[in-house]
């Protein structure tokens, strides 16, 4: 189609997310195969790379912008714009989850945190009791010194009985097949409570000017 020489591409195709050392397709095809294809970075300057009129241009491309370009009669054409992320990411997905604590009573606010270490684009989700009522508060802190992790930590305000269960964190990698979930037992009482546990017994003698020690554990 002299009209439209490069195929239109969708939103999705124009942001392209690439792991640290990884080749990328910038998928810039044109209608004519003969077509000559210049690709250009954010500062028009040509970029060199290997072309396929079926794929785009393949190598190993800076973060930031590119377009691409062809003449049909004299006439210069341009691509729609393609952004290039970098993200720094492993093959394995290291995940943690923790708590605050895992006994609370009625009133109190839970905590939960799930850290995921040296990946920085993940798909995070939680399921906890109160998700149905999407009673929690979710956070994202992304620490990049002195090491990559991302902080996903669920607040849940209020806490009723209803909040006792397990509370569970996925994560998704981003390019990969690959997922890891971490989950902690939380237990909610309508009231606190105290345990008394005495170490003697019910009757006890003691000696004159005996020195006696009563010993009573407390949970």
């Amino acid at each position: 189609d002299p009209d439209m020489p490069f195929v239109p591409s969708i939103p999705e195709d124009q942001f392209i997310l690439v792991e640290e050392g990884d080749p990328a397709v910038i998928p810039c095809r044109t209608s004519d195969p003969e077509a000559q294809v210049t690709l250009v970075n954010s500062l028009d300057k040509a970029v060199h790379a290997l072309y396929d009129t079926k794929q785009g241009f393949i190598g190993n491309f800076p973060a930031g912008s590119y377009t691409c370009k062809t003449m049909v009669k004299g006439v210069e054409f341009k691509s729609d714009e393609f952004l290039i992320y970098i993200i720094r990411a492993t093959s394995q997905l290291p995940v943690e989850i923790e708590a605050l604590k895992t006994v609370y009573k009625t009133g109190e606010t839970i905590v939960v945190t799930c850290v995921v270490f040296d990946n920085e684009v993940v798909n995070l989700q939680w399921n906890y009791p109160g998700k149905v009522k999407e009673k929690g508060l979710i956070k994202l802190d992304d620490i990049k010194v002195p090491s990559q992790k991302l902080v996903y930590t669920l607040t849940i305000p209020e806490a009723s009985v209803k909040d006792t269960g397990d509370y569970e964190c996925t994560a998704r990698h981003a390019t990969k097949e690959v997922k890891e979930n971490k989950k902690v037992a939380i237990t909610v009482h309508d009231k606190g409570f105290v345990h008394l546990e005495p170490q003697f017994r019910p009757l006890e003698a003691v000696n004159l000017h005996e020195v006696k020690n009563f010993v009573v554990d407390v949970q």
